[in-house]
């Protein structure tokens, strides 16, 4: 690839000081997910809104996903350091924001602020790493990064229902405040760049066309089928926006100097494979993480708190197995490595194939365990992979794609396993209508996530539910299986040789 013409100089940069301040700003994102979800049900007793519920989460992924590429173009541009400075400030200004909400609609607005600042620390933070340590250490450090998310995990939703319960849901975005300063002031002072100062050419219309045609695609998934049926003028007036945009996006790319996304670099076969694999894997974390709560107290009738530690078991095996994979990677090659995570999320997925009432909550754990491993081996092998075959140039926007497909992969599968859901359960609900006297639809499943609303139930009531919900998650797991074994096929198209370091 070349030598790159500028890049962190590794003399004057304080590399485990640095890696600190990353890990503090990836700790600050990663703990916004766990710890907002803890909190909502006070936010919405308190603000009301509750039909806008899912849009304060899908705002901020909504700009989390359109932002993330251009942050990762910028950052090759201009350098790591002012892209993260920029995402940072944006993050904490939406979290001061936020605290300060007196109607559900201001603070979806203000998550969009938060998500707009958010796009640019997970993928910078990672591209820094990829340039201030050599492709050995990179995989081992890698591990040391997934372990926030598995940090944030566990003190999450403690962290979240500490707040709620003694002081205020306020206090749940704004805890990011400190984090946040210090991450700023550690990678001020101990992290140089010396970027080449030269007239960059920055592609303003890939990145409108680019958020336009993400944001009509997230509107369609989270709105179709639900608020507007799917043969509706709206939506199909947002499927002709999205493929003109996205298609004139494709176009535009191949033809500007400086593109927010250079597909030249999907002709590189390790990383097409890394990227088209990390959507699947993408839409296999969505549907543990979000439907795995709800057969745990749905069904198994466990309490939020067991939920939470069956999905927790995920991001204990992640960080293990991104840690472990930094050995695999030097002995092993990429290609064994990620084949390996491959298998595993093919186990964890016949685990949830094959969980029962009687399963109990550990069987539950066991395959959230198992799958968190696979996704620990794969996505550290990616990373690593992706890092060592670019050069500096090109590291952060190709960092930031595979993060986009992974992003993609949570949206699509978000909207997708949910449709199946809902499909099922309302026919199971149909076709056995007559075995119940009451009028039951696919609201009705929330009755049993209420420990107090489902103690009240007619027996019979409370079996036909359950065991509709039980099915109708089987067709989801069918479908996580299902793409498990997609990526295991694609897995296998990775080169055989171990690629050589940037």
């Amino acid at each position: 690839m070349g030598a790159p013409i500028s890049k962190a100089k590794r003399g004057q940069t304080n590399r485990p000081l640095v890696l600190a301040a990353v890990m503090l700003a990836m700790f600050m994102g990663a703990i916004e997910a766990t710890i907002v979800s803890t909190a909502m049900p006070a936010i919405v007793a308190d603000l009301g809104g509750f039909t806008l519920y899912s849009w304060v989460f899908s705002a901020y992924l909504l700009m989390n996903a359109v932002t993330v590429l251009i942050y990762g173009k910028l950052s090759d541009l201009f350098g790591r350091k002012p892209i993260l400075f920029f995402g940072i400030t944006i993050f904490l200004i939406g979290s001061i924001l936020c605290g300060f909400a007196t109607s559900m609609e201001s603070l979806i607005i203000f998550r969009l602020i938060q998500g707009f600042g958010a796009g640019a620390v997970t993928p910078i933070a990672t591209t820094i790493v990829g340039d201030i340590y050599s492709a050995e250490e990179r995989a081992q450090v890698q591990g040391y990064l997934a372990s926030v998310w598995g940090i944030s995990a566990v003190t999450g939703p403690a962290v979240g229902g500490l707040l709620v319960q003694y002081v205020s849901w306020n206090y749940v975005f704004w805890i990011n405040i400190p984090l946040g300063i210090l991450s700023l002031i550690g990678i001020g002072i101990f992290l140089h760049e010396n970027v080449e100062k030269k007239k960059h050419e920055i592609d303003y219309i890939g990145a409108f066309l680019l958020t336009v045609s993400i944001s009509s695609l997230m509107f369609l998934l989270v709105e179709g089928g639900g608020r507007w049926s799917w043969d509706s003028w709206q939506v199909l007036g947002i499927i002709v926006l999205f493929i003109v945009t996205i298609s004139l996006f494709v176009y535009h790319e191949g033809r500007v100097k400086e593109p927010v996304m250079p597909f030249n670099l999907w002709k590189e076969r390790s990383i097409f494979v890394a990227n088209v694999t990390s959507l699947t894997t993408g839409i296999i974390l969505i549907g543990i993480s979000s439907f795995l709560p709800t057969f745990v107290q749905g069904v198994m009738e466990q309490t939020p708190i067991v939920a939470g530690f069956t999905l927790t078991a995920m991001s204990i095996g992640w960080p293990i197995a991104s840690t472990l994979s930094g050995k695999m990677l030097i002995s092993m090659g990429y290609r064994k490595t990620s084949l390996i995570g491959g298998v595993a999320l093919i186990l964890g997925s016949v685990v949830f194939v094959t969980m029962s009432v009687s399963s109990g909550p550990l069987w539950a754990a066991l395959g959230s365990l198992v799958v968190g491993f696979g996704m620990g081996l794969t996505s550290t092998a990616f990373i690593v992979s992706i890092q060592s075959t670019v050069s500096w140039q090109q590291r952060g926007i190709a960092t930031a794609a595979n993060m986009f497909m992974r992003n993609l992969g949570n949206t699509i599968g978000a909207a997708l396993l949910g449709g199946i859901l809902n499909n099922r359960l309302g026919n199971y609900l149909s076709a056995n209508a007559g075995n119940t006297e009451e009028k039951l639809t696919v609201d009705s499943a929330n009755l049993l996530l209420k420990e107090n609303e489902r103690t009240n139930l007619p027996v019979s009531v409370k079996e036909l539910l359950q065991e509709g919900l039980t099915q109708s998650l089987h067709w989801v797991y069918y479908v996580v299986l299902t793409f498990a074994i997609i990526s295991l096929i694609l897995i296998t198209f990775i080169p055989k040789q171990k690629q050589g370091s940037a």
